[in-house]
């Protein structure tokens, strides 16, 4: 069945590409159909790959190769949930060690554009801290950060 809502994701011409490397990459996703195009369009010919479904943690999504007219941008991105440093380190890696780039606080971007908040639980506990002051401690200590560091975000908290 299909379902009601789902994203649809633009990529230039490589929507497969990035489907097979978001479901080797993270839990409870896959690729699903394959649709290739029935007639040329503007970017692309008949038969070249028109949209790919798939899903990113479960999350149904479809990729749509419409050509290089429009871009990711930071205004969407994927917020991942991490357990621990080892899974933040993993999924970071994977996004950045794949052509992607760093940004700060626990954002980086995929090869093709997409923005990822790679973001360990243990730093939404921290700024979420009925204590103030220590969630400001752990907030200001994130600022300084690219990948997120959990255990310096617990030693912020703690404070002095």
């Amino acid at each position: 069945m299909t379902p009601r809502n789902t994203i649809c994701l633009w990529y230039d011409s490589d929507a497969l590409d990035a489907a097979n490397f978001y479901a080797a990459t993270f839990p409870d996703s896959a690729v699903g159909a394959i649709v290739h195009s029935p007639g040329d369009y503007p970017d692309g010919r008949q038969g070249d790959v028109l949209i790919v479904e798939f899903t990113v943690l479960g999350l149904p999504c479809i990729g749509m190769n419409g050509g290089p007219a429009i871009k990711h941008s930071e205004a969407f991105s994927f917020q991942v949930s991490t357990a621990d440093q080892a899974d933040t380190d993993r999924l970071w890696n994977a996004i950045v060690g794949n052509g992607g780039k760093e940004s700060e606080c626990g954002w980086c971007k995929d090869k093709w554009g997409l923005s990822w908040q790679i973001t360990p639980r243990a730093l939404m506990d921290a700024i979420k801290d009925p204590d103030r002051a220590a969630a400001k401690r752990a907030f200001n200590a994130m600022m300084g950060m690219a990948k997120i560091d959990i255990a310096a975000i617990e030693a912020a908290r703690r404070g002095p």
